[in-house]
């Protein structure tokens, strides 16, 4: 009997009709035959509640407290949904993250999973229940409650799909499947049928917000198909597996981008390896993550060093580069809060010589000015105005005819 591993949104269980609903999915995939396990998040916006009540006390809350008032969110979902199934005439169980043994290191509000007990899941299964498991959350082995950051619920499902050598991970959401683009700027934008882990790996990373970056890059390193669908239809939605021969035929799979981005310049820094190492050292101390990094060269003792960050880290990583500018004698440093990135994906760029002169050249065409330019093997990634970004995205969306 097959183990099917089902993951369900906040907008999902967003009020009792929609807990009815999917408790109605849940059983009728249970009486196909299948083990079923389900996991939840918390009703929609509630987790945004619990931080704004939080912070109406304190502005900065300890990481610990934090995560005691986030996991409750779940905990409500898991008991409703346990409900309705009961009420379906079908025998279910809602576990908290503790009760199955999630464990996470002791990382608050962005802990990883180290490992999950499957002895309790797999005992409520053979006595033909329906599992449901509080995503998002996990323990320490201090006994100590974790959270797994924004998305984590994806993470929560794939890891115990993992766990339970399950068939596939069914993450069920708002919308019903991967899109070749935003179908808000494209209104051609279709659905795929099944993108790689590799081609998931760098929309998700590049600003397409359906899959959790961290669930996928689980699913790949396990093998783990994911079938990303919607929780208001009954069609088919978009299969994340193993790349194969089919895939590379297509050119380009996609067109994501993100509008939350910020440029830092240091401008005429002495070239040294030390200082090259030294500025971006310090960056990492300072738990601010780089994305898109470029270095041009003044004259053959200096360079200037362009990199981009989260809108949302902007100021903090601004005041930090003038500091560390000033200790490796940069000529100046200064900053842009209004910057765009597009990227343009598909494993078919692998073997195809030529994609990206024919971004830029449509780029062009639309007089849409490219400020860097970072590259893979699958992934052409552009910075530019973010009043440039729709245009940019439409445009590459026609040339690649997607």
């Amino acid at each position: 009997m097959n183990i099917i591993v089902q993951k369900y949104g906040g907008t999902s269980m967003a009020d009792a009709k929609c807990v009815k609903n999917v408790a109605e999915k849940v059983v009728r995939t249970k009486r196909k035959g299948n083990k079923v396990v389900v996991v939840v998040s918390a009703p929609a916006g509630m987790t945004d509640e619990l931080v704004k009540r939080a912070r109406e006390v304190t502005e900065k809350p300890s990481g610990r407290e934090l995560d005691m008032i986030l996991a409750t969110g779940e905990q409500i979902s898991i008991s409703l949904l346990a409900m309705a199934i009961k009420e379906m005439g079908e025998d279910a169980i809602s576990f908290t993250s503790t009760q199955v043994g999630i464990i996470t290191d002791d990382n608050h509000n962005k802990a990883k999973i180290e490992s999950i007990n499957t002895e309790k899941i797999n005992g409520a299964l053979d006595d033909g229940k329906v599992v449901i498991i509080a995503g998002f959350q996990g323990v320490t082995r201090d006994f100590e409650i974790t959270t797994l950051g924004r998305g984590g619920s994806d993470t929560s499902a794939v890891a115990i799909g993992v766990a339970l050598k399950a068939k596939e991970v069914e993450i069920y959401t708002d919308v019903d499947g991967v899109y070749t683009a935003d179908p808000r700027i494209v209104p051609g934008a279709h659905k795929m049928s099944k993108i790689s882990f590799d081609e998931m790996l760098e929309m998700a990373g590049s600003g397409a917000k359906v899959l959790h970056l961290r669930s996928v890059e689980l699913a790949a390193k396990n093998h783990m198909p994911i079938h990303l669908r919607s929780s208001f239809t009954d069609t088919i939605g978009t299969y994340v597996v193993e790349e194969d021969k089919d895939m590379e035929q297509v050119l380009v799979r996609g067109v994501a981008h993100t509008t939350n981005n910020a440029k830092i310049t240091m401008a005429s820094v002495p070239h040294t390896s030390q200082n090259i190492a030294y500025i971006f050292d310090e960056i990492a101390k300072n738990h601010i993550n780089v994305d898109v990094i470029t270095q041009n060269y003044v004259n053959k003792n200096s360079l200037t060093i362009s990199f981009t960050v989260s809108e949302d880290e902007y100021d903090a990583a601004l005041a930090l580069t003038q500091k560390i500018g000033e200790k490796v004698q940069a000529k100046s440093v200064f900053g842009n809060s209004e910057v765009a990135k597009v990227c343009i994906i598909g494993v078919g760029m692998k073997s195809t010589p030529g994609v990206a002169s024919r971004v830029f050249k449509c780029l062009a065409d639309q007089d849409v000015e490219i400020d860097m330019v970072s590259t893979s093997d699958i992934n052409i990634s552009c910075i530019i105005k973010q009043s440039d970004y729709q245009r940019a995205v439409l445009a590459i969306h026609t040339e690649f005819n997607l």
